[in-house]
């Protein structure tokens, strides 16, 4: 079992900056603490191996232990002063259960947990409405007889009379189904009046011992609102209505209209008082409301039909654990790959008891304005893509896991961690208890596999690296070549813009840069039209469009919309990104296919084996003489840590009609690829017979290079497993060769000859 684990406050941090660490020891251990230059994250012994360069710094030393725990599940809070005095009041919400098996799911309380004081409105488990009104050690429920069903919309409705000492409940569909009972009220006598606690109101959460909030909601709620005074359910029509009737407006202590602010996490009260709101633990905005009629599907352009939020218990952003130590980075620390590592003993079978907290220490920051040096190497550690796979538990509960890979499952003590733990919250490509896909992660808790050792099931045999720890193979290549280099990542693109590549000649991808915002896309473009060198080291990259939060660090989204690799869909009018108002789904959607970017684009994958290139005909030609030096060979890469070759996992290829330039050179292209490696969806229409690489030409990864008219250039593998293949034989090998060649001729400040000057 893993014994201790951690997270930083950001992943990027220059010079003079300061980055805290905070760290849970499961059985409350003290533990040591150490700072170290990460090198290598692969653990296997037929590679680099482990690889870490201790570094002294101020937080080196012992500290004391302490288990930290998550309380995730998402939901508003507000005050609302005026129920802090007795009074009679009405509640109103139009609700779209989505987890019924789950007991008291709070739609609405104001409730004081020390005292079980107050009221709330709530869901149980048989799919009833339910309220409960409390007053220290006596208390007061009401349930309806009929039962809501899941991912239908119902109006509820509540009202508390002191006066004449009656409680009204009621529901009722917004769509009604025949033989389906699931309309009711209730009138009952007032037997325990609440206690008016100075608590603030929840909504999709109840207040618990020690400041948690429990009792999440898994739905949609949609306008949520608390009346003075005693008003039937049919109010709720009214209070539709727009402008809002003078009366109702007398009496309304808060109206929150989540369809006003869907890029924050404000939420505004439209009534006179002003009681605005703030969600927490990132429900989802952007969510079609009970009115969504299909006529738009853009919630910029009709707001108004997205007023609902998709709450869930099992919602996280931020773990909010306390800070164990912070370390300021000295400013003469070089930039590069880092980790904290942590320790409350020694590792055995059964347990892990030390963990690497990564974080990467980027360049000291250019004053704003100075120009930048060009004459750089900066490796774009892909940080979107590290937080989209974020603790990516889906091999955990899938049933065709081990067919997809074709091969047996091994589990560490990290995935049984994630298993155990599912308050640490799941990745882009998991989905929720309710089935509703993830479509926002946050950096800002602990990210299991972002970490040196972890082994991931989708990285191919031998080394089964993903990600974070595929790119240390590119890191330590750059090591063993003695190359100088700079990291930067993708929030620090997204934050920067092209600015931030003014010092860098070369720019080398990891090994699967698959999400990209539209800033980030814009910069890197730019950047390469301007004369810079990009070398794209793996595949599937610039492939989903992702969007950064305006007022949230570390959190993306992502709209899984109509077309790509999915294990989960977007609802159809619900594929625009609630962050920005951008469409969502993959960028080859909006025009901006990957070929546009790198030349080639995703075409294929599968899990299994990783196979070889064999040079093509365009390695002859004398513009490619440079990246050939020394390389003889037919074949390319027929070895690798990563699935035994380096061409597999996931698959690129050059195709001119989508945007792969016409001056592109196909330098080599892979084959003898398995039947489990695969075209992917957006490929093709028809489902053709032969879709696995045994049988389709299509299932292939292309070499490629091509120049840009302001004298830069663009060099792309097509293969995740590239990076995989530069160790083999201490760094000695055709795949190392080719890279090599190809990063010393882009360091060179001379420039590329546009193609068409080749005869002046």
């Amino acid at each position: 079992m893993l014994k201790i684990l951690g997270y930083p406050d950001k992943y990027s941090v220059a010079p003079g900056e300061a980055i805290s660490f905070m760290v849970s020891s499961e059985d409350g251990e003290d533990y040591s603490a150490s700072l170290v230059r990460v090198i290598c994250g692969d653990a296997n012994p037929d590679g680099p191996g482990l690889q870490h360069a201790p570094v002294k710094s101020s937080i080196e030393g012992t500290y004391p232990g302490a288990k930290q725990d998550i309380d995730p599940g998402s939901y508003m809070r507000a005050a609302v002063p005026a129920l802090d005095t007795p009074t009679s009041f009405s509640l109103f919400a139009i609700v779209w259960p989505t987890l019924l098996k789950r007991d008291n799911q709070v739609l609405i309380s104001k409730w004081d947990a020390a005292s079980q004081s107050g009221f709330k409105l709530f869901v149980t488990d048989s799919g009833q409405l339910n309220f409960v009104t409390a007053d220290g050690g006596k208390s007061q429920s009401v349930a309806l007889n009929v039962r809501m069903l899941e991912r239908q919309w119902y109006r509820v409705h509540c009202s508390v009379d002191l006066d004449a000492g009656e409680i009204v409940l009621s529901q009722s569909p917004v769509h009604r189904y025949a033989f389906t009972d699931d309309e009711g009220a209730e009138r009952v006598a007032l037997k325990v009046r609440p206690a008016f606690v100075a608590a603030p109101v929840l909504v999709a959460g109840c207040p618990a011992a020690g400041g948690r909030v429990e009792d999440h909601f898994d739905g949609k709620i949609d306008s949520p609102a608390v009346l003075r005074g005693v008003y039937a359910a049919t109010t709720q029509a009214a209070l539709s209505l727009r402008p809002i009737n003078n009366c109702l407006r007398a009496d309304i202590l808060a109206y929150w209209d989540f369809s006003i602010g869907i890029d924050t996490i404000d939420v505004t009260d439209i009534g006179d008082l002003g009681n605005h709101g703030t969600l927490h633990e990132m429900p989802v905005r952007g969510m079609k409301g009970w009115n969504w009629t299909g006529e738009f599907h853009r919630w910029t352009e009709r707001p108004d039909y997205y007023g609902a939020v998709h709450f869930h218990h099992d919602d996280l952003y931020d773990a909010a654990w306390d800070v164990a130590f912070a370390l300021t980075i000295p400013d003469d620390l070089r930039s590069g790959n880092y980790a904290v590592r942590v320790a409350n003993g020694e590792n055995t079978p059964d347990e892990t008891r030390d963990y690497y907290i990564p974080f990467f220490v980027r360049p000291a920051r250019r004053p704003k304005g100075a120009p930048g040096k060009r004459d750089r190497i900066a490796f774009l550690a892909p940080t979107a893509a590290y937080i989209a796979y974020a603790n990516h538990a889906e091999h955990i509960t899938a049933a065709e896991a081990e067919r997809t890979i074709g091969r047996l499952l091994q589990f560490g003590h990290t995935d049984i961690y994630m298993h155990q733990h599912p308050e640490v919250s799941g990745s882009l490509y998991d989905s929720r208890a309710d089935g509703s896909g993830v479509c926002y992660s946050s950096r800002l808790r602990p990210v299991l596999n972002f970490t040196s050792q972890y082994h991931s099931w989708l990285g191919g045999h031998g080394s089964a690296l993903w990600q974070y720890n595929a790119d240390t193979h590119l890191l330590a290549w750059l090591e063993a070549k003695g190359f100088d280099f700079d990291i930067v990542t993708d929030e620090d693109l997204h934050a920067d813009g092209v600015d931030l590549l003014d010092d860098y000649r070369v720019v080398l991808t990891g090994t699967h840069p698959e999400y990209y915002s539209t800033d980030m896309w814009n910069a890197l473009k730019a950047w390469i039209d301007q004369g810079g060198r990009l070398m794209y080291l793996g595949a599937n990259g610039f492939y989903w469009r992702i969007a950064f939060h305006k007022q949230l660090p570390g959190v993306i989204e992502v709209r899984r919309a109509e077309d790509g690799i999915r294990t989960w869909a977007a609802e159809p009018g619900e594929y625009y990104h609630s962050f920005t108002g951008e469409l969502g789904g993959l960028y080859r959607r909006i025009g901006r296919a990957p070929n546009v970017m790198c030349g080639v684009g995703f075409v294929a994958q599968g899990f299994d084996l990783c196979s070889y290139y064999r040079r093509a005909p365009d390695a002859e030609n004398p513009r490619a003489a440079f990246i050939f030096e020394g390389v003889d060979d037919e074949l390319i890469g027929d070895f690798g840590l990563i699935g035994g070759g380096a061409a597999g996992l996931e698959l690129d290829c050059i195709t001119t009609t989508l945007g792969s330039p016409p001056n592109v050179l196909r330098l080599a292209t892979s084959e003898n690829h398995t039947q489990a490696v695969m075209l992917v969806n957006e490929e093709f229409g028809v489902v053709p017979m032969n879709l696995g690489g045994d049988q389709n030409d299509k299932v292939r990864a292309d070499l490629a290079f091509y120049e840009t008219p302001a004298g830069g250039a663009v060099f792309s593998v097509g293969s995740i497993s590239w990076c995989g293949s530069l160790p083999v034989n201490s760094f000695d090998n055709n795949v190392s060769r080719i890279t090599e060649n190809v990063l010393r001729r882009f360091a060179d400040a001379a420039p590329f000859v546009p193609p068409e000057s080749d005869n002046d």
